[in-house]
């Protein structure tokens, strides 16, 4: 089955059992799943380079690739050089976490750095000019803020005893 059609994976937690963010949270919540999904939207493919980019201890790494490839993120392939190596690809849903990342690096630009501090920048690779910040827009088109959405929970749903 390839890695894009895999099922839902079941909740870990009774926190998760309704949540679209706590299931989320399950695969790439820890410090390291995020990371190695932001490296591999760098370009990143083998371990190695993953290992020397994060710092990140092996065993960490490797369960991290592993956990990543089951849940569907990452696909393990062939090294695209011919060598013996496996390479880690992002599937179509974990190119579906580009808005993620994207959203985690500008919230951190405006609030983690201070105004004369340098950072990274994204940019547009055609361009060369800064990514737009992101920002949620309503049917009409106009930005929202937090106290204009609300969640409506699921039909049915228990809190857990």
């Amino acid at each position: 089955m390839p890695a894009d059609k895999k099922p839902a994976l079941q909740p870990h937690a009774a926190y998760a059992q309704h949540c679209p963010v706590g299931r989320s949270l399950d695969i790439v919540g820890d410090r390291w799943a995020l990371l190695i999904v932001r490296d591999a939207f760098d370009g990143l493919r083998r371990f190695g380079e993953f290992r020397d980019n994060l710092g990140v201890a092996r065993n960490i790494l490797t369960d991290r690739l592993k956990k990543l490839t089951e849940a569907g993120i990452l696909d393990s392939v062939p090294a695209s050089d011919g060598s013996a190596y496996q390479e880690y690809v992002l599937t179509k849903k974990g190119e579906a976490l580009l808005p993620v990342v994207i959203g985690l690096r500008q919230w951190g630009e405006q609030h983690l750095f201070a105004p004369d501090e340098r950072h990274s920048q994204l940019v547009e690779k055609k361009s060369g000019k800064p990514v737009p910040r992101m920002q949620p827009t309503g049917h009409d088109g106009k930005p929202l803020a937090a106290h204009q959405v609300e969640v409506k929970k699921a039909p049915g749903r228990r809190m857990p005893e």
